[in-house]
C-alpha cells in the first residue's frame, strides 16, 4: 500500500478527537430536517434563551480558533452575511470554506493550522442558518442560494476565490459554481449532500427524532449512536453549538435540490471532490462514480475509513489534498 492510500485508510480512532462522531451526527440531523420543515419566510430564533444559549457556546468554541485578521459583516439582498479573514503564511490564493449546516465557522477550528500554511483564509456562516450572519429576506430556490453568495463574494477584495464546502457547504459551493462560476477559482467539494448523490431515505428517517425539538434527549443519542457506531462522547462548545441551534433556530430555506450530473459535468473549473467512504449522508459507491464521471478519476479522492465528520478525522490529509489541488494549477 502507497503513502496516499495508507492515510486515507487509517483508522479514524487513532486521531484524539472523541467529539468527531458528535459533531457528525448533529450536522447529520439538521441537514435532514430540510427535509422535515416547510419553508416560511426567514430564518429566525424562537426565543432570547435559545439564542444566548447558542451565542454563548458559539463564543466558547470560536476559541479554539486563530485570531481573525478581519471580521466582515456583508450587506446582501438577502441579509447581512458574517465572513472572518484568516492570514496565512503561504502564497496559495485565497479559500473560502462553507460549512455544514448548523455548523458555523468554528466547525474549522481543527483544520485551520494546515490551511493556513497553504495562504489566507475566510470563512463564513450560512444566510438563514444559526450562526453570525442574519437573514432579512425569503430564500426560495437555489438561484437565490447562489446570489447572496455570489454578492458576499464580490464584496472581497479578491475577484475568484479557492472556494471549499462541506456537506451543505459542498451543495452550496456547487450551487453557486454552476450558476456564477466567475467567483470561483477551484471547487472542492467535501462530502457534499444532494451533490454525487441523494441522502438515503434511512437517515433521513432516523433523523427524525434528532430534529423535532420536542423529542426527548434519548431520540437525539440514538441518531448518535447510529452515526458513530455506539461511540460515547462529551459535550464540547461545538457540539453544544449546533445541538442549541437545532433546537433554537428555525431555518426557513427550501430544500437543497438535487444538482445533476450534467450540471457539474458542464462546469468551467478545475474541480476536486473528496468523499468519505462511511459517510451516512449518501451511498459513498454511488457518489464516488458520479464523481468520477463528472470531474474525471484524478479528481476524486475516497478516504475510505472516514465518516461524514472526515475534516475532523484528516484535518491534516485534507489541507494536504487541497494544497496540491489548489497550487498546481
Amino acid at each position: 500500500m502507497d503513502a496516499d492510500n495508507e492515510r486515507r485508510t487509517r483508522p479514524w480512532l487513532l486521531r484524539p478527537r472523541v467529539l468527531v462522531p458528535m459533531i457528525a451526527a448533529l450536522s447529520i440531523a439538521a441537514l435532514c430536517g430540510y427535509f422535515l420543515r416547510s419553508p416560511s419566510p426567514v430564518g429566525h430564533w424562537n426565543n432570547a434563551e435559545g439564542e444566548a444559549e447558542f451565542f454563548t457556546a458559539y463564543d466558547q468554541a470560536f476559541e479554539s480558533m486563530p485570531e481573525p485578521a478581519e471580521t466582515m459583516d456583508v450587506r446582501t439582498s438577502f441579509g447581512v452575511v458574517r465572513v472572518y479573514r484568516f492570514a496565512g503564511t503561504g502564497d496559495a490564493s485565497p479559500m473560502l470554506l462553507l460549512p455544514g449546516t448548523a455548523s458555523s465557522t468554528p466547525v474549522w477550528a481543527d483544520n485551520m493550522p494546515s490551511l493556513l500554511k497553504l495562504g489566507d483564509v475566510y470563512t463564513l456562516d450560512l444566510l438563514g442558518e444559526p450562526g453570525r450572519s442574519i437573514q432579512a429576506s425569503p430564500i426560495s430556490d437555489a438561484e437565490d442560494e447562489a446570489e447572496w453568495l455570489a454578492e458576499a463574494i464580490a464584496a472581497l477584495p479578491e475577484d475568484s476565490v479557492n472556494l471549499i464546502g462541506l456537506s451543505l457547504g459542498g451543495w452550496t459551493a456547487a450551487n453557486l459554481a454552476i450558476r456564477h462560476p466567475q467567483h470561483v477559482k477551484t471547487l472542492t467539494l467535501i462530502d457534499p449532500v444532494q451533490t454525487f448523490d441523494g441522502i438515503p431515505v434511512e437517515t433521513i428517517l432516523r433523523a427524525i427524532p434528532a430534529t423535532v425539538p420536542w423529542f426527548p434527549k434519548a431520540g437525539r443519542d440514538a441518531f448518535n449512536s447510529y452515526t458513530a457506531g455506539g461511540i460515547e462522547v462529551e459535550d464540547v462548545p461545538v457540539a453544544d453549538m449546533i445541538e442549541a441551534g437545532m433546537h433554537h433556530y428555525s431555518m426557513k430555506k427550501p430544500q437543497p435540490t438535487r444538482i445533476t450530473e450534467p450540471e457539474l459535468t458542464d462546469l468551467s473549473m478545475p474541480g476536486l471532490a473528496i468523499i468519505a467512504g462511511r459517510s451516512v449522508m449518501h451511498d459513498p459507491e454511488t457518489a464516488t462514480a458520479t464523481a468520477r464521471r463528472a470531474l474525471g478519476t484524478e479528481a476524486v479522492q475516497v478516504y475510505d475509513d472516514a465518516s461524514h465528520a472526515l475534516t475532523g478525522e484528516y484535518p491534516d490529509e485534507i489541507a494536504a489534498d487541497i494544497g496540491d489541488f489548489i497550487t498546481r494549477l
